[in-house]
């Protein structure tokens, strides 16, 4: 009897089992084709289940040419964004907002600084505070002859470019402007005794007065001894300036860098040498040498160790992953019979930097009142190149953006001269040397590239308009010469070419296509937003609401808006 109630209650509980799967499949007698989507979970396996929503894999064929996997929910594709992105040359990524993971995407990656107050020809130089010239990759180092930025934009080896000397310089100056006062400490002047020099047997130092500075100067002596040492614990400063000159001619100044982080010691080293920069390593120990020059006669330095020494470990392969904040200066060493005075350790130096930049535009300016570029620039696949020696009128206004500001702040005649003489090339065309050019043969335009035919290219124009403005607002009124005149015609020739740069979706970066037969040369979203930057402040300048219109409309571009269909 009690095996078989056994029996009888394990058929119940198989029985209650069934019928509980029979009811979740046929709920509960009513036909299965009320619930499609289970069937079709068992019927479609390709389907995928994400969040409680199924999607299907799909095969998408774009224009005939690519071919990728998308997914399928109901009537709506996914196209993976990382296809989008490289297609549409848009942009996006995941980020937290207020606590939730979101995807952002834009169609632009620049920015538009709008002006907020009129233009200032002796303030900030546009948005250049935000420019950090000297770490770009095409800048080789900071030469320790000239005091300005070496380019291997279009020559590996390196050379001057005056447009990279001349926006150096306005960024540095736009920076002392917008940044508070730097941090400085004299550590010796030749006056004082608070520096802890230490001196090894046979070497010497001694304070004495300088028939040519005027003042007190420190003089050194290492012999053939291991050098005379200065140590200094002194934090994250890294901005030094000096003024030095040796006596002998195999004299050098070491400063050695300690990355606190990883404890290692970097040597930065300048010697009377005229090599620009060379990167060392002797047994894992590395080292960063740069060329003085001449050393006979008193010259003013001043140094970015941060930059010099990340361009050091640049040159020699190791990148330049060096954290500012984790440097500091832990000791310098002088080697050789020199002099040395106004040794000074600072957060920053921008007027310091600002006119070097200055002086070295005055020193390397030629007869003709320009300053020749010194290398082979090939513009469109070598339909109009240009060989080492040409101007830009794009480097002859920011030079004089540099020398206006640098002769308002130093009252001194030499830098207005030169600013004025740099005027010389707007008015002498592009086959004859200069700058000038013509759109059909009616509109002056002032070439960044004075190629033959003219390639008319609007950022580099565009600054040459503020050269010539900053020479009519803070040139004396009898010697403007004809800046108000240069200014007014290229005013009125922009006026009338902008709407060609307008694409309908963004701007073109000049006007090839139209002189060259050849496909439009559409600007990057840098150039794009530059273009806008420069109109913005022009319009503060000029009232001509065309400059406002067309800057507004190509702000709405980089939001992904275009221009009316027909």
């Amino acid at each position: 009897m009690a095996r078989l109630n056994l029996k009888l209650l394990l058929f119940l509980l198989i029985a209650i089992v069934s019928c509980t799967l029979i009811t979740y499949i046929f709920n509960c007698g009513h036909p299965a084709s009320s619930h499609p989507s289970f069937i079709q979970r068992l019927e479609e396996p390709s389907l995928r289940e994400s969040r409680g929503k199924f999607y299907e894999e799909l095969d998408c064929s774009i224009n005939g040419m690519y071919h990728i996997s998308c997914r399928k929910e109901g009537r709506e594709v996914f196209i993976p964004f990382s296809f989008l992105e490289k297609y549409y040359e848009v942009y996006g990524k995941l980020a937290k907002s207020k606590g939730h993971e979101q995807f952002e995407w834009s169609h632009s990656y620049s920015k538009v600084f709008k002006p907020t107050t009129p233009y200032n020809a002796s303030g900030m130089f546009m948005y250049f505070s935000n420019y950090n010239v000297e770490v770009r990759d095409r800048v080789k180092c900071v030469s320790a002859t000239e005091g300005v930025p070496v380019s291997t934009q279009w020559e590996a080896s390196g050379y001057y470019y005056p447009v990279q000397v001349a926006q150096y310089g306005l960024s540095h100056y736009s920076k002392n402007l917008s940044e508070p006062p730097p941090k400085r400490k004299i550590l010796e002047d030749g006056n004082m005794l608070t520096a802890k020099w230490q001196v090894p047997k046979g070497a010497y130092i001694k304070r004495k007065y300088d028939s040519a500075k005027l003042t007190r100067v420190l003089e050194f002596h290492s012999r053939d001894g291991p050098g005379i040492s200065l140590r200094l614990k002194q934090g994250t400063d890294l901005v030094l300036s000096f003024d030095l000159r040796f006596l002998s001619a195999n004299g050098s100044l070491t400063f050695f860098l300690e990355d606190r982080d990883r404890s290692q010691i970097f040597p930065v080293s300048f010697t009377c040498s005229s090599v620009l920069v060379e990167a060392h390593n002797s047994s894992g120990n590395y080292s960063t040498i740069y060329g003085m020059g001449d050393c006979q006669n008193w010259k003013k330095f001043t140094r970015d160790l941060h930059i010099d020494l990340v361009k050091g470990h640049v040159l020699s392969g190791r990148g330049k992953k060096l954290s500012r904040t984790k440097l500091r200066i832990h000791h310098l060493l002088l080697k050789g019979n020199g002099q040395l005075d106004n040794l000074t350790l600072a957060s920053s130096n921008h007027m310091d930097m600002f006119y070097s930049s200055a002086d070295w535009l005055v020193r390397h300016q030629d007869s003709s009142g320009g300053w020749p570029i010194g290398v082979k620039r090939k513009i469109a696949s070598g339909r109009a190149d240009l060989d080492p020696g040409w101007y830009s009128a794009m480097g002859q206004g920011q030079a004089m953006s540099l020398l206006m500001r640098a002769f308002y702040r130093s009252g001194k005649p030499h830098y207005l001269e030169s600013a004025l003489k740099g005027m010389q090339p707007f008015s002498k065309s592009s086959t004859e040397g200069g700058v000038r050019a013509y759109f059909m043969n009616q509109y002056p335009w002032y070439e960044e590239y004075p190629t033959v035919p003219p390639s008319f290219v609007l950022n580099g124009f565009i600054y040459s308009l503020i050269g010539l403005y900053d020479v009519v607002s803070l040139a004396p009124l009898n010697q403007v010469g004809d800046a108000q005149l240069l200014f007014d015609q290229g005013m009125h020739s922009l006026k009338k070419l902008l709407p060609l740069f307008d694409t309908g979706s963004g701007s073109v970066y000049d006007l090839r296509h139209f002189t060259l037969g050849l496909a439009p040369n559409i600007a990057r979203w840098d150039y794009h937003s530059t273009h806008i930057n420069q109109l913005l402040l022009l319009s503060t300048i000029d009232s001509d609401p065309i400059l406002t219109n067309v800057a507004e409309r190509w702000i709405s571009y980089m939001s992904g808006k275009r221009a009316a269909h027909n």
